[in-house]
């Protein structure tokens, strides 16, 4: 019979599961406060400090004063300035489930997302893909990519409204084929032209996205997908699109909360959410009702309503699209 041979226990304080090491890893119970409460490298949280002021300041304190908001009739008023502010209770939350201008603010947002969100993942990654591989002019056609979304919104808008407005080229071309109404005052095609806008103007930062995460795709992959006969496209589907997956829940986050967001576009492209509030988004009935009409309580539950909403998505997203890793 062989005899068995025993691999002798590894030695020593650094082994792993060792009491001494594990003591090293973990402050003792009587070790200081500030020791245990920041850990071996409080330096860590010097450097942390600025981006952790501005988290605070810029995104957790106004969402926070938001909150408390939307359980009262808000007004603002001058500092020191006493105005009555009678809590309410759930009635903001209430009018926003039963307003007609909200409602179909979320509606047209959804649309929004409907058309924006999968044209900018799909595009974003073919071009990315093609942008990756040897053409020619390629570093040319990056920066052509990525000009429309540095570019201010304001002068794209006007080269979008000199294309589509009521005798603009497009219609000038179309001639008797263009729509009637025309496409941005057309309650049909305004929320959809706003969308087709946007992908166009994000699309070259979404690229760049896919472009990094195109460079952690091995090569040898797509070596062994052409050595069992694997043509381009079966490559693309097989070898690019698992190996980006990661970046592709990040577009979705990413093109999801930015749409959300939407105000900018409706605001100048149809003159503040027309016709007859067809392209209004939620961040824009938010800005009238709050601004404009002087009822930032009930604006403030517009905006928790929608926040929650976009993290339900969000969850949605991760959950299905990211898998168990993500």
């Amino acid at each position: 019979m062989p005899a068995s041979h025993t691999v002798p226990a590894v030695r020593g304080s650094n082994a792993p599961g060792h009491p001494a090491s594990d003591r090293r890893q973990q402050p003792r119970k009587g070790a200081p406060f500030h020791r245990r409460f920041l850990g071996r490298n409080p330096l860590g949280w010097l450097f942390s400090a600025p981006y952790l002021v501005f988290v605070i300041a810029i995104f957790a304190y106004p969402l926070g004063f938001a909150v408390y908001m939307s359980f009262f009739d808000y007004f603002f008023a001058a500092p020191g300035a006493q105005v009555d502010r009678p809590f309410v209770g759930l009635d903001n939350y209430a009018q926003v489930f039963t307003d007609p201008q909200v409602l179909q603010s979320f509606g047209n947002v959804l649309i929004f997302l409907v058309i924006n969100v999968p044209l900018t993942v799909v595009l974003s990654l073919i071009l990315a893909a093609a942008l990756n591989s040897a053409v020619r002019f390629r570093t040319f056609l990056r920066v052509s990519y990525y000009v429309p979304y540095v570019t201010a919104s304001v002068a794209v808008v006007g080269v979008w409204l000199f294309l589509f407005s009521g005798d603009g080229l497009v219609n000038r071309v179309l001639g008797p084929l263009a729509p009637n109404p025309t496409w941005l005052v057309n309650s049909q095609l305004a929320m959809p032209m706003i969308a087709l806008f946007v992908t166009w103007k994000q699309l070259g930062f979404y690229i760049l996205l896919y472009l990094a995460a195109l460079q952690n795709v091995p090569g040898e992959l797509y070596e062994s997908a052409a050595t069992d006969g694997a043509g381009k496209i079966r490559s693309f589907m097989s070898v690019t699109v698992p190996g980006v997956r990661p970046a592709t829940v990040l577009v979705l986050l990413l093109s999801t909360v930015t749409g959300a967001n939407l105000f900018t576009e409706p605001y100048l492209l149809t003159g503040g959410g027309g016709p007859n509030g067809a392209s209004t988004s939620p961040v824009l009935v938010m800005y009238q009702q709050g601004i404009e009409q002087g009822h930032p309580g009930y604006a403030a539950a517009i905006g928790i309503v929608l926040v929650v909403l976009v993290l339900a998505i969000a969850f949605l997203q991760n959950r299905f699209a990211g898998g168990r890793d993500s």
